[in-house]
């Protein structure tokens, strides 16, 4: 039987305060107000949809056959490349082998679901192979638009297989309906939007429970078996009208995190259905239901595999990893809603040379780094000759993966002068455990709580935008880890 053999997620740190957002437009949209409860999640200014889906697609994989992905799945509507694959940039900051195939899919809510189904049909061919979905979003909205306040930036990460099933699927049900609810033209920016009570009425309690309903009869599934019914809408009351309608009852629907980390698009079922996974026993019947021109339905059975099954740090884990941010300003230049003023140091023309990103792809993706064969001296980047003043051997390295290694600053700057969307720029030298070290820029950091000694994890982010050719750089950044976090915000 196929069906899901590991799960995980991320959510950015950052969680603006929707009061911030509603005081600062509505002198302008006095409606937003309604919305003005609670925070959402942002994404800092190095990251995006490719970034989250790497920390989610990390979550799910640490400590799992890794090598043995035979493709990538990533659903979006937020893809930073329309002309550049997505999910083989996932796939190289990964360091997967080069031997699999990557597809994006978009263009719709349920991109995540659709991801998803197709892994699901993919994988019934495998023989101890596992197919990875990733779905991420990161959209953004007109300044002082509802969706502003209800959407949220965040990631999920499943692992499909038929070893090690933690989850069986017991049925998918899809139906396709072109009902327009929102939509985003050819070169617009911005999603346009219908009105709530059609969207509400005609739309969502029309299709989703018909879709529900012909997915538990066609499989076999009374809606008094349902454990967790999953149900992503950010209409508060939507959810519990749907579990009427389909005889499900209302105590197995499953909070939807609209109040702590808001509605995150194609990538909100598959986060929910992993934070159900963190606390799911063998024997619960879990129903999932996303709705986007039409509505995907997938029933899956959790296995007594669940009992064994070590989760990493969990969407649960990235939900209490937070900074509350209250500068509504900030969270504008971060999405570029408004015209900034960057100075002379922001004018440098940064080109990438691609002949560089492909000979040095590993190094720049993965961070693949040295080891000595000779002597086990590990070094950042890989040279012709160990560093190491006993050996240097000619030619005696290995590639070695760094972005998994805990690390410690060593020294550390705080640059005023640098340019930064987020000054100062943050930097220093670190100290991977066991050996290697680099100068790594840092992210998440927080101004007068970097220290010398401060444990430290890589998260792969943007390193820098080329705006006049609409490009985007990726590298590694050295983040607090998450004790130190929890210590910090203590």
């Amino acid at each position: 039987m196929v069906g899901l053999t590991g799960f995980g997620g991320y959510v950015p740190r950052l969680r603006l305060s929707r009061k911030s957002a509603a005081d600062a437009n509505g002198w302008i949209q006095p409606g937003v107000k309604r919305f003005g409860k609670g925070e959402r999640s942002i994404c800092n200014w190095d990251e995006d949809s490719v970034t989250m889906a790497v920390e989610a697609a990390r979550d799910c994989l640490e400590d799992r056959p890794e090598s043995q992905i035979a493709s990538i799945y990533m659903g979006s509507t937020t893809f930073p490349f329309q002309y550049r694959q997505n999910g083989g940039i996932v796939a190289a900051a990964l360091n997967l082998d080069e031997n699999l195939s990557t597809v994006d899919i978009g263009a719709s809510q349920r991109a995540g679901t659709s991801a998803l189904g197709a892994a699901l049909d993919a994988a019934k061919g495998l023989d101890k192979q596992h197919v990875l979905v990733v779905a991420s979003d990161a959209r953004r909205t007109r300044a002082g638009a509802q969706d502003e306040m209800i959407f949220g930036d965040g990631a999920a990460s499943l692992m499909v297989g038929n070893v090690g099933v933690v989850a069986d699927l017991l049925g998918r049900h899809s139906v396709a309906v072109d009902f327009v609810d929102h939509y985003r033209g050819e070169n617009r920016a911005y999603d346009y939007n219908w009105e709530e009570r059609w969207i509400r009425d005609e739309g969502i309690l029309k299709i989703v429970p018909d879709a529900i309903n012909a997915a538990l009869s066609k499989f076999g599934v009374s809606p008094d078996d349902v454990n967790t019914l999953i149900v992503p809408s950010a209409m508060k009351r939507v959810p519990a009208k749907i579990a009427k309608m389909t005889g499900v009852s209302e105590d197995a629907l499953m909070e939807s995190m609209d109040g702590v980390i808001g509605e995150t698009g194609s990538a909100h079922p598959l986060l929910m259905l992993s934070l159900a996974l963190e606390s799911a026993v063998a024997g619960q019947v879990i129903v999932m239901a996303s709705f986007g021109q039409g509505c995907d339905v997938l029933i899956f059975k959790v296995t007594e595999a669940i009992k064994a099954y070590k989760k990493n740090v969990g969407v649960s884990g990235y939900i209490a990893r937070r900074r509350e941010e209250t500068n509504y300003g900030k969270f504008m230049a971060f999405n570029d809603l408004v015209v900034q003023e960057k100075g002379m140091r922001a004018e440098l023309d940064n080109q990438t040379a691609l002949t560089q990103l492909y000979r040095r792809r590993d190094m720049l993706n993965g961070l693949v780094g040295g080891e000595c064969e000779k002597c086990g001296t590990r070094q950042f980047p890989r040279s012709r000759i160990c560093v190491n003043p006993n050996c240097n051997e000619l030619n005696s390295q290995k590639p070695f993966v760094f972005s998994n290694i805990p690390a410690k600053i060593m020294t550390w700057s705080a640059d005023h002068l640098t340019y930064c969307p987020d000054p100062p720029l943050h930097y220093g030298m670190i100290q991977f455990d066991g050996g290697g070290r680099f100068l790594a820029n840092f992210t998440d950091a927080d101004v007068g709580k970097v220290g010398v000694g401060q444990d430290v994890r890589m998260m792969f982010r943007i390193k820098d935008f080329d705006n006049n050719r609409g490009f985007r750089r990726y590298f590694w950044k050295a983040a607090p880890a998450m004790e130190n976090e929890a210590q910090n915000n203590g």
